[in-house]
Parts: C-alpha cells; sequence; structure tokens
C-alpha cells in the first residue's frame, strides 16, 4: 500500500508542475492586445521621443477566462492536498512530494520561455 501511495502522490505533483506550466501557456496564448500607449520620454539635446507600449489582456466573460478559472481552481486543491500529504510528516510521502514536483518541473518547464523586455529599467 506504500508503494502505490508513493506513485500516486509522485504522479499527482508532477501533474500539479504540468498543470501550472499549461495555465501559463494557455493565459500566453489566450491573451488579445487592447491597445498600445505612446508616452513622451526625453530624448537627446532636449528632443522628445515617443515610446510605444502594447497593453494586453482578456475579456472577463470569455471562454478563455472561464477555462483558466476552473483550472487555477484545480490548481489551487491539488496544492493543498499536496500540502496537506506533506503535513503528514511521513518520510517516504514527504519525498514523494518533493521527487515529484522535481520530476514534474523537470519535464514541463524546459518549454517555458522567459521574455525580457531590453528596454526596462526596473529588473
Amino acid at each position: 500500500e506504500m508503494a502505490g501511495a508513493f506513485v500516486a502522490v509522485f504522479l499527482l505533483a508532477m501533474f500539479y508542475e504540468g498543470l501550472k506550466i499549461a495555465r501559463e501557456s494557455l493565459l500566453r496564448k489566450s491573451q488579445v492586445s487592447i491597445r498600445y500607449n505612446s508616452m513622451p520620454v526625453p530624448g537627446p539635446n532636449g528632443t522628445i521621443l515617443m515610446e510605444t507600449h502594447k497593453t494586453v489582456g482578456q475579456q472577463m466573460l470569455s471562454f478563455p477566462h472561464l477555462l483558466q478559472t476552473v483550472l487555477h481552481i484545480i490548481q489551487v486543491v491539488i496544492s493543498y492536498f499536496l500540502m496537506l500529504i506533506f503535513m503528514t510528516y511521513n518520510g517516504y510521502l514527504c519525498i514523494a512530494v518533493a521527487a515529484g514536483a522535481g520530476t514534474g518541473y523537470f519535464l514541463f518547464s524546459w518549454k517555458k520561455a522567459v521574455v525580457v523586455d531590453i528596454t526596462e529599467h526596473c529588473h
């Protein structure tokens, strides 16, 4: 029974990590461009330059937002289950949670792209 519990908790932790990455990917795909904002920026020799920023978002009453909401609920419930499993202080189950989360991160997060805005001054 302990071996079965170990495997189940390991897979649940892997699924949790995959769900986090899937939600991020779905969010990036569902974002739509709302508008471009231009703001004056001081340039060289006292000139004024216009800097443009794109604002993105999604509509509240849309299928992508509803899907994100349902997936968020599932993610929160799974995270609380994993926390409760870890708080049993059973060494094998604690190892299963940590190993599953690590394996899930290794398997799923390599596709996660980080976009760095070179015009951003506060890093």
